[in-house]
C-alpha cells in the first residue's frame, strides 16, 4: 500500500468514526465499502478488517459516552452478551454461505427502514412527543433484548459493518429509549459482540493489518469528534443522519 492510499484511508476513518459514533453504528458501514471500491479487496477480508475498525470505533466511543453518562449499561450488556453466539455464527456463515437473495431482501428492509426514519423525523411530520424524544426512560424487557442481541451478532459479523444501524431505531421506536442514550448504549453493546467477531476473523486470517492501522488511526480521531458533536445535535438530527445511512447501505447492498 502506498502512502497516498494510507492517507486516504485515514481520512475515510475520520469520517466513518465521527458519523458512526454519532448514530451508534460504528464506522464499518463507510469503511467496508471503501475497501471494496478503492482497494478492490476481497469481500471476506474487507468484512474482517471492517469489523476491527468497528471495534476500535466502539471502544473509543464508549469511553467518551461513559463520561457523558448516556449509556444504559444493563441494556447494553444484555444485548452484547446475547450477541456473542450470534457473532460466531455470523463469521461461520460468511465462510460457508453467501447468498445474493439475502443481500437483496436485506437491502430492501434497510432502504424501507431508512425512508421510514427520515419521514418520521422530517420537519413536516408532526408527532406527539414520546418517551424517546422527552428524555424519559423505562425498564426494558430483557426477554426481548436477548433474541435481539443474537440477531445483532449474526448481522454484525456476517456483513462486517456492525449492527447499530438497526439496533438504534429498534431501541428508540420499540423500547422508547431516548435517541442519544440509544446511540451510546448501541456503541457499548457493539463493543462486546464485535470483539468476538474480530477474534473469529483472526482465526480465519481475514484481516489486513496495514489497512486497520491507517483506518483505525482515523477512526479514533473521528470517534472522539463524534462524541463531542453528538452533544450539540438534537435527537431528530441523529435519526435523520441514521436514516441517510440506512438508505445508502441498502442501495449499496443491491449491487453487492
Amino acid at each position: 500500500m502506498d502512502l497516498s492510499t494510507g492517507i486516504l484511508l485515514l481520512i475515510i476513518g475520520i469520517i466513518a468514526g465521527g458519523y458512526g459514533t454519532i448514530v451508534g453504528a460504528g464506522g464499518g458501514f463507510i469503511f467496508v465499502p471503501a475497501l471494496l471500491l478503492l482497494m478492490d479487496m476481497d469481500p471476506v477480508i474487507a468484512a474482517g478488517s471492517g469489523l476491527v475498525i468497528v471495534l476500535i470505533n466502539s471502544i473509543t466511543g464508549v469511553v467518551g459516552y461513559a463520561k457523558q453518562k448516556k449509556i444504559q449499561y444493563k441494556t447494553a450488556l444484555t444485548i452484547g452478551i446475547s450477541a456473542l453466539p450470534g457473532a460466531l455464527l455470523g463469521v461461520w456463515l460468511l465462510q460457508v454461505y453467501s447468498s445474493q437473495y439475502f443481500y437483496v431482501i436485506f437491502a430492501s428492509i434497510l432502504t424501507g427502514l431508512g425512508a421510514f426514519l427520515f419521514y418520521k423525523n422530517s420537519p413536516w411530520e408532526k408527532t406527539v412527543p414520546s418517551a424517546a424524544t422527552q428524555g424519559e426512560t423505562k425498564a426494558l424487557n430483557s426477554s426481548l433484548l436477548i433474541p435481539l442481541g443474537l440477531v445483532m451478532g449474526v448481522l454484525s459479523s456476517y456483513l462486517g459493518i456492525g449492527g447499530g444501524w438497526l439496533l438504534v431505531p429498534i431501541l428508540v421506536y420499540l423500547f422508547k429509549v431516548p435517541t442519544h442514550q440509544a446511540a451510546a448504549t448501541s456503541i457499548l453493546s457493539l463493543c462486546l459482540y464485535s470483539t468476538v467477531g474480530v477474534i473469529s476473523h483472526l482465526y480465519y486470517q481475514n484481516i489486513d493489518w496495514i489497512t486497520v492501522f491507517f483506518g483505525g488511526a482515523g477512526v479514533i480521531i473521528g470517534a472522539n469528534l463524534g462524541v463531542m458533536l453528538s452533544q450539540r445535535l438534537p435527537g431528530k438530527a441523529v435519526l435523520q443522519m441514521l436514516s441517510v445511512l440506512l438508505v445508502v447501505i441498502g442501495i449499496r447492498m443491491y449491487f453487492q
